[in-house]
């Protein structure tokens, strides 16, 4: 039996690292997407806290978008409901760092899920505090542009240093 070739593995690792950019099943086509493009969309996200206006948050969710936030037991399964959460999140001034992030790149489709801090600031005291957090974040081409389709965020469960 002949071993693979290594300039096979290296035809495979340059295929991982291209683009998805291919057709469905049902032949629609697929938006061309990088882990730079899914990096990017975190810091579109980020700029958007820092306007503190949530209609421009808002903005980056997709029609049928859900958000799982950190600081809420209530689930915003449409536009109304993910702009009240953020009408209240933003007066604390929210400043995400991402701390790992695992990228996945898929037919229209992209997932960004690690850990993050979220720095918030007390409009009061302007105290700073860190929020160590879990996040997934699920994104969707839809109408010409990424949106974010899920949004799930929850603190750390232990201790962190």
């Amino acid at each position: 039996m002949k071993a693979l070739a290594f300039p096979a593995l290296a035809a495979f690792a340059a295929l991982a690292a291209a683009p998805v950019a291919a057709k469905t099943k049902a032949g629609a086509k697929c938006a061309p997407v990088t882990e730079a493009a899914v990096a990017a969309q975190f810091d579109k996200f980020n700029a958007a806290w820092a306007t503190k206006n949530p209609d421009t948050v808002t903005a980056l969710f997709g029609k049928d978008a859900v958000l799982l936030a950190t600081v809420s037991n209530t689930p915003r399964t449409d536009a109304a409901g993910i702009r009240d959460y953020f009408v209240g999140f933003l007066k604390n001034s929210p400043v995400g760092v991402i701390d790992t992030s695992t990228i996945d790149l898929g037919c229209n489709k992209a997932t960004r899920v690690g850990t993050w801090t979220v720095n918030l600031t007390n409009p009061d005291t302007k105290v700073v505090t860190p929020v160590k957090a879990r996040y997934s974040f699920v994104y969707k081409y839809e109408g010409g542009d990424w949106k974010i389709d899920h949004l799930h965020s929850s603190m750390l469960p232990e201790k962190t240093s």
